[in-house]
């Protein structure tokens, strides 16, 4: 199992929201640049946070963008699950119905607890935390991309 890149990208783009948080709102470009992310793509992403109550926009000038909770009320598995939708290891484990050996397979159980133990992870960190941990430099632009290995 992967997360997408809507998924590892909005985290990025909520990190650095929590990065500027006492800072007013934040204009979508400057994310953009800072990250290395397409505008046009964290519009795209931008939707569903801010339906989901996590991004608040604000009009005008000094418009742009801004977390709508503190940065330490917002876990990482909440940003996932907004965006990924709630992703298990196997899709039995949402829908027994689509497997006849789901009641008697001895594999599914263990895919279960592992979804768990991966949202009991994610959802334990919260944007604070990765902001104190230093996981997100001051400044990415020229810093290393993200690149998925074959």
């Amino acid at each position: 199992m992967k997360l997408s890149t809507r998924s590892r990208y909005g985290t990025r783009m909520m990190l650095d929201l929590a990065q500027h948080y006492n800072e007013g709102p934040v204009q979508i470009g400057g994310i953009a640049k800072r990250q290395d992310i397409s505008v046009k793509y964290l519009e795209q992403i931008i939707i569903p946070l801010k339906k989901g109550g996590y991004i608040r926009s604000v009009r005008g000038p000094k418009g742009g963008h801004r977390l709508a909770k503190r940065p330490g009320e917002i876990t990482i598995g909440e940003i996932v699950r907004m965006l990924e939708g709630d992703i298990s290891l196997s899709r039995c484990i949402e829908n027994p119905d689509i497997c006849d050996r789901s009641a008697t397979c001895l594999t599914r159980e263990m895919w279960k607890v592992a979804t768990e133990a991966m949202y009991d992870a994610l959802d334990a960190v919260t944007l604070s935390e990765m902001l104190n941990r230093g996981k997100v430099p001051e400044n990415t632009k020229g810093g290393k991309k993200c690149i998925r290995k074959k």
